[in-house]
C-alpha cells in the first residue's frame, strides 16, 4: 500500500508531502496506482522548484520513497496554495478509487 501524507498550513497551503510504500495494484512498471502517485509528485516538485521565491527540498532515496517540503515568500504564497490544492486533489482521487492501494492522511502544521 502507497501511504501518504500531506502537511498543510491552517488555511490549506501545502508545506510538506511525503509518500511511502507500493500499490501493488499491477506488474512493476505497470502499475496505475503508483503511476499516477509518482507523476502528481514529480510534477509538483518541478513546478515549485522552478517558481522563484519558492524553495522546494525533496527526492527519492529509495524506489517507493518519494518526498517534498516547501517555504515561500509572502508574493508566492497563492501560488503555493493553488499547487498544493492541485496536488492533494489529484493524491485524494487515487486514494478513493483505489482504497486497497493508496491512503492519503493530511495533517495542520503546528505554528
Amino acid at each position: 500500500m502507497i501511504i501518504i501524507e500531506a502537511v498543510v498550513e491552517n488555511d490549506g497551503t501545502l508545506r510538506a508531502c511525503k509518500v511511502e510504500g507500493h500499490a501493488k495494484a499491477g506488474k512493476t512498471g505497470k502499475d496505475i496506482v503508483c503511476a499516477a502517485v509518482s507523476v502528481l509528485m514529480r510534477t509538483a516538485y518541478s513546478v515549485l522548484s522552478g517558481k522563484e521565491g519558492i524553495t522546494v527540498h525533496g527526492g527519492a532515496p529509495e524506489r517507493g520513497t518519494m518526498w517534498l517540503e516547501a517555504d515561500y515568500t509572502a508574493e508566492t504564497r497563492e501560488f503555493l496554495f493553488t499547487a498544493g490544492v492541485f496536488l492533494i486533489e489529484g493524491l485524494r482521487s487515487v486514494a478513493q478509487e483505489h482504497p486497497q492501494n493508496c491512503k492519503l492522511s493530511i495533517s495542520k502544521m503546528l505554528i
